[in-house]
Formats: structure tokens, sequence, C-alpha cells
């Protein structure tokens, strides 16, 4: 029995008056893994009708590729100033008496670029950011986007994978008894941003799961 055919059953069971949990049984025992039986019942809408109600399924379109690619680069570009900005800030505030004069020079000019970038990457994440949400508000099957699903998981795989590396970098200096305050503060900085990120996206992709699974 094919998947094809397997989703033929699922919707002709649940055309007959069979429960989902009734479904899921047979199909069990049948001999259907979990995730086979529960990814042919997530095709179809929990709501009450006479005849079983498909869900719409993941879609790619050239403007939503677009739209996402521009929040997402605008998302790398912000985080990497805003983070670049604090660490010079912690160096500002924790001096190096070794440090040459064309250290502070570059830190001037480093300064300059993060909050330059910030100024224009930022407003540029947040107004693409408070579109998608407008947009998936008006139109809920918008949430169904590759384009979306794919930068966002790739988002929260790096954020998790600068989290694990940030943290074995600080558990190695401070094992080797070379952890510094500057040192500490700064993969403090990049784990907060990192963390937020996560968060964020986590939150979201979980209101969408549940959204669409209503």
């Amino acid at each position: 029995m094919s998947d094809t055919k397997l989703d033929d059953f699922v919707a002709q069971a649940l055309k007959a008056g069979a429960t989902r949990d009734e479904t899921e049984n047979a199909l069990r025992d049948a001999g259907w893994s979990s995730d086979q039986i529960s990814g042919a019942l997530e095709n179809w809408a929990q709501i009450d009708f006479p005849i079983p109600v498909p869900k719409p399924k993941a879609h790619l379109s050239a403007k939503d590729a677009f739209v996402y690619l521009i929040l997402f680069s605008a998302l790398y570009v912000t985080a990497y100033n805003l983070g670049a900005l604090l660490f010079q800030f912690i160096e500002i505030a924790f001096p190096d008496a070794t440090e040459r004069s064309y250290v502070t020079e570059y830190r001037e000019s480093r300064i300059r670029w993060a909050v330059a970038s910030l100024i224009v990457a930022f407003p540029v994440f947040f107004y693409a950011e408070r579109w998608v949400r407008k947009t998936i508000a008006a139109e809920p099957t918008r949430r169904n986007s590759l384009v979306r699903k794919w930068l966002t998981y790739l988002t929260m795989a790096l954020a998790v994978a600068i989290v694990v590396g940030d943290s074995i970098s600080l558990i190695y200096r401070l094992l080797g008894g070379e952890l510094q305050t500057r040192f500490f503060l700064k993969s403090l900085v990049v784990a907060a941003i990192a963390s937020g990120i996560l968060v964020f996206y986590l939150t979201a992709m979980r209101s969408d799961d549940d959204a669409l699974n209503r």
C-alpha cells in the first residue's frame, strides 16, 4: 500500500464516520508507523463537516522568497552588528593596557559601522516582519510557505549551533583558568542574541502549528 493509498484510506474512513482515534488504531494494527499515520491524519482538518475537509498544503512562491530573504538577511545583519556594537562597548568599559593606539581608531570606525548598519537593517527587519504578520493574519494559509519554514528552521538551527559553540568556548576558557571579564561578557552577549532569536521563532513556529491544527 502506497502513501497515496494511505491518504485515500484515511479520507474514506473519515467520510464513513470513523473517528480519528478509530482510524489511527486500525492503521496501527495494520502495521503503519506513528509518523505515517499522523502525517496522513494531519492532511485533514478537524472541523465539523459532512465530508473530510483537506488542509492546504505548503506552497512556494517567488513573492514569499523575496520577502523572507529580505527579512532574514536584515535579521542577520541586525544581530551581527548589535553584537559587534556591544563588543566594542565591553572593550571600552574593560580596557586592555597592552592595546596600541590604532586599535582605538579601529574601534571608533567599527562603532560607526555597526550603528549605521543597525539604523538601516533593523527598520527593514521590523517592517518586513510586521508585513508578514499582517499578511498571515489576513490570509492564514500563508503560514504554509515553504520558504518561511525552511528559513525559520535554518535560523533556529544556526542559533542553537551558536549557543552550543559559545558555551563550549566559555567552559574551555573556564577550565583552563583563562576566563577574563571581557570574554565572559562577550559570551553572554552572543548567547543572549542567539537565544532571543531562537525563542522568538520557536514561539512563532509553535503558534503556526497550533493555528494549522485547529
